[in-house]
């Protein structure tokens, strides 16, 4: 605890699951109610007081009033520079209360993650499946962030930062190969020139195109018709002209799913 600084909270590094169970009150009913007051003195400056009301009864069994904690000045925290030297993070750790509330779990992000992946999704090709639908993807990405987990902390964490999301989920938590997401691009240039086949050279352009800015910056590069404003596909044509080299706005949506889905068929 250190008062000066503001650090009023600590934490308990629990390893025999003893200390924790003392913790567990059934009959805790939630932290005190925090008031903020505001008062103006005479010189117009405003000042704040902050009321804890814990509603306990005093000794004489009558409530006790509120009681008024003056928070003072701010505190500055002094600022500390070095040179040369190297820092970086050793580890990245969750906190987790376990599903009774009773036990504090203390797990590596990486190993955090992918606990729930397998908790929300059993197999990998349960996860591909719904991963390759732009639609149940964003549903899958939802569900993560709910739960704490950011592809670029968890990419950061794993030292994988040109891994394909799903790849690193896949990896993490069922122990799949590792791909970059320029893997996944060139094995499905080679693997699928049927697919590209099938549309005129500008239409192809586009797509591969689409497909180049993937393996630069993720699956985020296949929002339409945002990603056909920016260059080097802009430079093609507005939305309706590079749309017509698909036949249709549709028909380039339809091109853009199938593709995607093609990305993550294997």
């Amino acid at each position: 605890m250190r008062d000066d600084y503001g650090k009023l909270w600590f934490n308990i590094i629990d390893y025999t699951g003893s200390a924790t169970q003392r913790f567990a009150d059934p009959d805790f009913d939630g932290d005190p109610t925090f008031i903020t007051q505001e008062e103006i003195d005479e010189a117009g400056a405003t000042t704040k007081e902050k009321i804890i009301d814990d509603g306990l009864p005093s000794p004489e069994g009558e409530a006790l009033g509120p009681i008024i904690i003056d928070e003072g000045p701010p505190v500055e925290r002094s600022k500390y520079y070095f040179d040369e030297g190297h820092v970086e993070i050793a580890s990245h750790l969750v906190y987790e209360l376990d599903p009774d509330g009773k036990q504090l779990r203390v797990l590596k992000y990486s190993d955090y993650a992918a606990e729930k992946v397998r908790t929300l999704y059993p197999s990998a090709p349960e996860l591909r499946q719904k991963w390759a639908n732009p639609l149940e993807r964003s549903e899958i990405i939802d569900k993560l962030a709910e739960r704490g987990i950011s592809f670029d902390e968890l990419a950061e964490t794993a030292k994988q930062p040109n891994a394909d999301p799903f790849d690193l989920l896949c990896h993490l938590a069922f122990n799949a190969p590792l791909r970059t997401r320029r893997e996944r691009a060139q094995r499905l240039r080679e693997e699928r020139k049927d697919f590209f086949g099938q549309y005129s050279p500008k239409a192809r352009a586009i797509l591969n195109e689409l497909l180049e800015k993937y393996a630069e910056h993720g699956t985020a590069q296949f929002v339409l018709p945002d990603v056909l404003k920016v260059p080097p596909i802009s430079e093609r044509g507005n939305v309706i002209e590079i749309s017509k080299m698909f036949g249709g706005g549709e028909k380039l949506r339809t091109a853009v799913n199938k593709l995607q889905a093609l990305l993550y068929a294997a």
